[in-house]
């Protein structure tokens, strides 16, 4: 099984994605362990640095590194916090683009789940207001879940 290609990409040495795949262009911002690592953070709600650092389990030099680069990729943004007596300080808070990258770490984290947890999945992730388990699925306008077969792939012009 796999999506068709359609037009242009049917024949794909008539087509190049080149620079302009998104894929490509995505991975090029969030595709390390510890990118991924800092967002699932961030989406579980930690905003300080030495917090993010001692949970993903990285040194304060990745951290500082990766967090630079979530910040000037538009994912996260620096806010100034004072506790009192203290100096100022900075917290990392997600934007809308870095909160619209939630699909994507449940996604990996919902396959993870099925396909390299022997004893089950470590954590779950439920609608707030019922307890009731949510997951991300691939679904068309009108809500029916669509299988890879389903889908087809076209050039935008």
């Amino acid at each position: 099984m796999a999506m068709k290609l359609d037009g242009p990409l049917a024949n794909r040495a008539d087509w190049q994605a080149g620079d302009r795949c998104s894929i490509d262009r995505a991975l090029q911002v969030v595709g390390t362990r510890s990118a991924m690592l800092l967002l699932r953070e961030a989406f579980f709600g930690t905003t300080r640095f030495d917090d993010f650092a001692q949970r993903v389990g990285i040194t304060d030099t990745v951290a500082s590194s990766r967090l630079k680069e979530l910040v000037e990729a538009g994912l996260m943004v620096k806010e100034p916090y004072r506790e009192p007596g203290r100096r100022t300080r900075y917290e990392y808070v997600l934007t809308e683009m870095g909160r619209d990258l939630l699909p994507v770490v449940l996604a990996l984290m919902q396959w993870g789940d099925k396909y390299l947890q022997r004893g089950g999945a470590p954590l779950r992730v439920v609608e707030g207001s019922t307890g009731a388990s949510v997951g991300v699925r691939v679904c068309g306008d009108d809500g029916r879940e669509l299988g890879l077969d389903e889908l087809r792939v076209k050039v935008n012009r």
